[in-house]
């Protein structure tokens, strides 16, 4: 039976049908994904601090935490530019550090570790899209702090985040994209009121008026759409010279 396959227990359960039942509209992404940080700290067993770490273009960032130890050794890991976090994210492999007295792949940082609280940890890949990975990372402060349940638990929770960062990162592209879009319609309708304004005033074609406005936006370093706002509420308009009509 794999880690994942084995039964959960009833409080990890309820919690992961919580966080399947979160309305993506009604969220950020980081109030997601510290719903699942503070999740995780509430059912894995022992004294634990969570994090979540996204790696996007090689840059590595703790996004939520659920308190100061997480953060100060996921950001031990980025200062040194290696670690168990930064491992699982790079590599989609399940890192987990029994004794950090004793770790030898990362000896620097498990010192730290170990001087900072924290005698083992578990660090579960977030397979989530190109150019962009995670990990959720799990900092116990005895040794041996993860026994199997605690794994499955810890297993069964990544694809939840990694579901929440793609989703929020789409749908935030698409709510970016649409209010960047709502701007272009605003702009274009505001720039085609000012061009029949001066197409009207000084008998101008549609290509002579948006000439004349972008001539102004050049003089005067100003954007095209803030010259015709200009003339649209004001009327005013000065151009460097006479306009052809």
């Amino acid at each position: 039976m794999s880690i994942s396959d084995r039964p959960l227990t009833r409080d990890a359960t309820e919690a992961l049908e919580r966080l399947g039942s979160l309305a993506l509209r009604d969220h950020s992404m980081e109030s997601v994904l510290q719903t699942v940080a503070d999740l995780v700290k509430q059912v894995l067993p022992g004294e634990i601090e969570a994090s979540i770490s996204l790696l996007v273009n090689d840059k590595a960032t703790t996004t939520v935490y659920t308190g100061k130890l997480a953060l100060d050794l996921d950001e031990s890991q980025y200062g040194r530019g290696h670690g168990p976090c930064l491992h699982a994210a790079a590599t989609g492999e399940l890192v987990e550090i029994h004794d950090a007295r004793i770790e030898d792949r990362w000896p620097d940082y498990a010192r730290a570790a170990w001087e900072r609280g924290s005698g083992s940890s578990l660090s579960v890949p977030l397979p989530i899209q190109e150019q962009m990975a995670g990990a959720l990372n799990i900092y116990a402060r005895e040794v041996h702090g993860f026994g199997e349940e605690a794994r499955s638990a810890a297993v069964r929770f990544a694809p939840y985040a990694a579901v929440a960062v793609s989703n929020m990162h789409a749908y935030e592209s698409a709510r970016h994209m649409a209010e960047n879009l709502q701007v272009a319609l605003e702009s274009r309708a505001v720039i085609d009121q000012a061009k029949g304004i001066l197409m009207e005033r000084h008998k101008l074609t549609a290509d002579q008026a948006f000439q004349a406005m972008a001539a102004v936006s050049m003089r005067r370093n100003r954007k095209v759409r803030d010259i015709a706002e200009t003339l649209v509420r004001t009327g005013e308009f000065h151009p460097d010279g006479p306009l052809a009509g």
